[in-house]
């Protein structure tokens, strides 16, 4: 394998310039934690998915890459690392080969997926209707955010579901539609079949980026990890903004996509972020053939 070796005060400084740029976000949310504030739209990549804020905030190089110095072995210790020898730098740590090689199964089923999504056109008719289908025929004490109003009220949330095409392409989104909601869907996802499905305007695939990034740790570096984070934020604020909650005194005004010049703002800001999230795909599946090209050492 060739391995570019970081000297301690390069990779010290990189990892260093990776937590500010993650902190900006992480700090705020811990703070909120600690003061039981939950908070409807920027706890959602905290909350909704498993990576804690502390394996965020560890940087890791990536596979390829190793750390000299008396303070990689810090990393020794974790998964998916092991000290490596180096012609020139002596004893490094990085990625193990072999533990790359007992990832190939997940390696392979997220090249599939992402390369699927890739490869289908994208849908921009879908106006965020995944979560007034969630709290479709619920009275609003009983939605996932009851202490925010639904803009419309409760009649006028049903209305729109009613009178509104829908067709979410994606699973994770899918199974929280209320039962008699999920009738209405035009399509029927399911969790063996994402591949068939997932296709590159939703507004969750995107956000999933974020979530196929992290579970390839350490194997992806974390400059990827946080691009992705990035962009997942961004795209979780329309997600909301077109929700049928009120959450205008969070500063968030809402996308009307009961409108038609909502559904066009809509579309709109959803070929950005598709636009936007097409190189991050790309990055991933890259990152996933050479993994899977990898000598397992």
């Amino acid at each position: 394998m060739d391995v570019q070796v970081l000297d301690q005060e390069t990779w010290q400084a990189l990892g260093a310039a990776h937590q500010r740029r993650v902190d900006r976000y992480l700090q705020p949310h811990l703070a909120r934690r600690r003061a039981g504030q939950p908070h409807p739209v920027h706890d959602f990549l905290f909350t909704y998915y498993s990576q804690r804020p502390a394996a965020l905030r560890r940087w890791h190089p990536g596979y390829g890459v190793a750390l000299a110095g008396p303070a990689a072995a810090a990393y020794s210790s974790l998964k998916g690392y092991a000290g490596l020898p180096h012609p020139s730098a002596g004893e490094v740590v990085g990625v193990d080969p072999a533990y790359v090689a007992t990832q190939r199964p997940l390696v392979a089923r997220t090249r599939e997926l992402l390369a699927a999504t890739a490869a289908r056109p994208g849908n921009f008719g879908c106006f965020g209707l995944h979560e007034w289908a969630m709290v479709y025929r619920m009275r609003e004490d009983q939605t996932r955010h009851a202490a925010w109003p639904l803009r419309l009220g409760h009649e006028g949330t049903d209305r729109v579901v009613e009178t509104q095409r829908i067709c979410c392409s994606h699973f994770d989104a899918y199974r929280f539609f209320t039962p008699p909601a999920r009738p209405l869907n035009t399509l029927r996802p399911g969790p063996g079949d994402r591949a068939a499905f997932e296709q590159p305007s939703c507004l969750h695939a995107t956000m999933d980026l974020y979530k196929h990034a992290y579970r390839l740790t350490p194997m992806v570096g974390s400059d990827l990890v946080a691009d992705c984070f990035e962009l997942a934020w961004e795209v979780r604020e329309l997600d909301m903004r077109a929700s049928p909650y009120d959450l205008s005194d969070l500063g968030f005004q809402p996308v009307r996509i009961e409108t038609p010049d909502g559904r066009r703002e809509y579309a709109d800001r959803q070929r950005a972020f598709t636009e936007r999230a097409a190189p991050l795909r790309e990055r991933l599946v890259d990152r996933c053939d050479r993994l899977l090209a990898a000598e397992p050492g």
